[in-house]
């Protein structure tokens, strides 16, 4: 290789982004936590980008929403959320241009302590008279627990009846026997450590959550945002995604 070419080709490389030192900042629902912490390691091993990652729910009106995270500042590369939560921050122009993917889907299910009696869901009947019984009931406030605050509840005819027994303090509250009972996507449900998977609600009254992932508008690490987007619509995730109480889209 003469000077010259070597000259160009060195310089061609010191002009790419050096993997090693990339680091992505991934914001995540609590839906999709559980595969994504499990699948992160080989894509971390595999790309030489570092990730970190942080929490908040899709939606809601909490100070600490994937939406109201990004208004305020905090920084992001990717965010991995509910595909109604990606809309609004679509609309709101914080997701760059046709970046958005979705990953997953999951029914909503219901789960109890670990050694508590399982209720009957089998039926619709069964599963308001579940809910009616329980003395606390734990659903977070984001995209599931909206359908059923304003649609799910006044449809069985037990807002009312439900509306101070409502928690939304996360699985650590059915672990330590705060509430009762909890009904959230299967994929915050399945496997928790002090929880008692009992089944997803019936048919009739399912609500499916689809996770989608986008890359934030005004990203600084764009090729490392995209290469870690494309791992997790690959092949290579689809076992996880599954073992976690999803199905890939």
């Amino acid at each position: 290789m003469n000077k010259h070419l070597h000259a160009v080709v060195m310089a061609a490389l010191l002009a790419l982004p050096s993997a090693s030192f990339a680091q992505v900042k991934v914001i995540t629902s609590g839906g999709f936590a559980a595969a994504f912490e499990e699948i992160l390691p080989d894509f971390e091993k595999a790309a030489g980008i570092t990730v970190t990652t942080g929490r908040g729910p899709s939606q809601g009106k909490g100070p600490n929403t994937i939406g109201a995270q990004l208004r305020r500042g905090v920084p992001a590369d990717v965010v991995i959320l509910s595909r109604e939560g990606l809309n609004e921050l679509i609309a709101e122009g914080r997701i760059e241009a046709k970046s958005g993917v979705d990953l997953a889907e999951t029914p909503l299910g219901v789960a109890v302590r670990a050694g508590a009696a399982k209720p009957d869901i089998s039926t619709v009947d069964a599963f308001k008279q579940a809910l009616l019984r329980a003395k606390s009931i734990n659903f977070p406030s984001s995209t599931t627990g909206i359908y059923m605050t304003d649609k799910l509840f006044p449809q069985l005819g037990i807002a009312r009846e439900l509306s101070g027994k409502i928690k939304d303090s996360g699985i650590a509250a059915l672990v330590s026997g705060e509430s009762e009972i909890a009904v959230q996507p299967v994929s915050e449900l399945l496997h928790m450590p002090g929880v008692d998977f009992v089944g997803p609600v019936p048919a009739e009254i399912q609500y499916v959550s689809v996770f989608a992932t986008a890359i934030v508008a005004g990203s600084r690490e764009l090729a490392s945002a995209q290469r870690l987007i494309a791992f997790l619509t690959s092949e290579r995730t689809k076992a996880a995604i599954r073992k976690h109480g999803m199905e890939p889209r």
